[in-house]
């Protein structure tokens, strides 16, 4: 699986970084601070960077055509209105045609949309898509839930709210009962 990237300049994101936080009327002089810059811009670059994988499929050869779902997976994005996080957890599930999908490659498939900056509908849409054009399955379905940090750290201040999202296609969107299973599957439990 290859995802287009730009190229990343570290060196220049680490003077953005010390303009930034200069301009914030940090001073970068003193010790607790001087390597801030450069660690600034490694988490972003990390925050921003996916790695490829190859995604691993298998012959259905049982003809299994039951739901798969992987609940809880960790997802962290970055919000591209405010470059503050959003981290939650996502629950990813198909029903399978004539392929299965190795398991790891649902977490796999999850981090690596979710390194960019956007905006969590997006992210939910684009796992969905890379789903249902690899895999073309009889029905897919993606649900995540997230904090914003835009919305808790700041603006509103409402610590503890969830956005959800969801993007269902074929069979898990258009037949009443695999929609109520998929969805009642993916809500949290305390």
């Amino acid at each position: 699986m290859t995802h287009a990237r730009p190229e990343v300049d570290a060196t220049a994101a680490e003077a953005a970084a010390a303009d930034l936080l200069t301009a914030l009327g940090l001073d970068l002089t003193d010790e607790s601070l001087a390597d801030t810059p450069r660690r600034m811009a490694q988490a972003l670059i990390e925050m921003t960077t996916g790695s490829d994988f190859e995604l691993t499929t298998f012959p259905n050869d049982e003809g299994y055509d039951e739901l798969v779902l992987v609940r809880d997976i960790p997802v962290h994005s970055l919000c591209e209105h405010h470059m503050l996080p959003f981290v939650g957890v996502a629950h990813v599930g198909y029903l399978p045609g004539g392929r299965i999908l190795g398991l790891s490659k649902f977490a796999r498939m999850v981090d690596l949309h979710a390194r960019e900056p956007q905006t969590q509908e997006r992210l939910t849409k684009r796992i969905a898509d890379h789903f249902e054009r690899s895999l073309h399955p009889k029905g897919v379905g993606v649900v995540i839930e997230a904090e914003h940090t835009c919305m808790s750290l700041r603006g509103a201040r409402a610590v503890g709210t969830r956005t959800v999202t969801s993007t269902l296609f074929g069979h898990l969107r258009d037949d009443p009962r695999s929609r109520a299973e998929f969805l009642a599957l993916t809500r949290s439990t305390p």
